[in-house]
């Protein structure tokens, strides 16, 4: 696809893993319903295994650990595998084969086998999916070394995150959020590979820094354009791209323009980035900032009420709302 032309979230991760598929012969691909017809409950993978053949693109049983320790077998043998855990909340399930195996391995081997691995999976709240099928497991791998953990927030960043993990020597968990397999956005350059680590200015502004990942990047930048239009207010939203690494230089560096910095996760704040993330804007000395806080979740399991879930769940008119408190904005005045 040329690069202006309009991509589909689904379809920009379809797109890299066939990419990727052509460019390496050791790219092998497997999951739950991977390779069935409609291409996995999300409808992003179909036809890929007709493409490569069953011995690359093949579908697996219903076990968590199994298909994370296939992988790791492959992975320190020699081939590059791409496995989906179809949701995130599963992840629980694979966690000895990823924390234990994968991302030691190549610390407890001195350095002589690497484990270059993907784990993709569907995460995030909005789709009426539940409490056990709708939450981000992120913050459950950020304290173990060895792992990078890459979360996309448009179709253009997908593919190439997504391009960028299959190519990296480490394992990496990789988020695709439901509310984002729909939507369309410009595409990528042609071959372009976006570097873990490195997050991105997604809307330049003076007043306020908003840091988000994922689906918290749209809805940063829809509340930053609300509080432009409306009161004058011009908030910076940095696109993290990725939770580990974490390019703290770039948040430092907004924050250092702004004063103020405002960070969104979906999520409890017990255990989050965004609790993280503060903390380390505190620990580099940064004590003249105006203000520094975080919008996250209620502690609490995700509800299945729409009416609910969608109050549960900071999107734009709560980032918005959020600014405006702060900054003791009356609204209607």
């Amino acid at each position: 696809m040329s690069a202006g032309a309009a991509l589909e979230f689904r379809v920009a991760i379809r797109e890299a893993i066939v990419e990727e598929m052509e460019r390496d012969e050791s790219v092998v691909f497997f999951g739950e319903d991977i390779a069935a017809e409609q291409g996995g409950v999300f409808a992003v993978t179909p036809g890929i295994q007709e493409r490569f053949g069953t011995e690359r693109v093949f579908d697996t049983p219903i076990s968590e650990l199994a298909i994370t320790g296939a992988a790791f077998g492959a992975a320190v043998t020699g081939l590059r595998p791409i496995i989906e855990i179809m949701f995130g909340d599963f992840m629980g399930l694979a966690m000895d084969s990823l924390i234990n195996q994968s991302a030691k391995y190549w610390y407890l081997s001195r350095e002589q086998r690497s484990v270059p691995l993907v784990v993709r999976s569907a995460v995030g709240g909005g789709g009426r999916f539940g409490a056990i099928h709708s939450q981000t497991h992120a913050t459950w791998f950020q304290g173990v070394p060895g792992l990078k953990i890459a979360f996309p927030s448009s179709p253009a960043e997908a593919k190439g995150l997504l391009k960028a993990a299959i190519r990296d020597d480490n394992p990496v968990i990789f988020l695709e959020h439901k509310r984002l397999y729909s939507v369309k956005a410009q595409a990528p350059a042609p071959g372009e590979v976006l570097p873990l680590g490195q997050a991105r200015v997604a809307r330049p502004g003076r007043d306020l820094t908003i840091v988000s990942a994922g689906k918290g990047v749209p809805d940063a930048l829809e509340a930053a354009g609300q509080l432009a239009r409306d009161d004058r207010i011009e908030a910076e939203v940095i696109d993290l791209r990725t939770l580990r690494p974490l390019d703290i230089d770039a948040v430092l560096a907004s924050v250092a323009r702004t004063n103020r910095m405002l960070a969104v996760e979906e999520g409890p704040a017990t255990g989050g980035w965004a609790a993280g993330l503060l903390g380390i804007v505190a620990e580099h000395g940064l004590h003249d900032l105006d203000d520094v806080w975080l919008l996250s979740t209620d502690e609490l399991p995700i509800p299945y009420s729409p009416t609910l879930e969608d109050a549960f769940i900071p999107g734009a008119a709560a980032i918005a709302s959020a600014v405006r408190e702060r900054a003791g904005v009356v609204v209607g005045r």
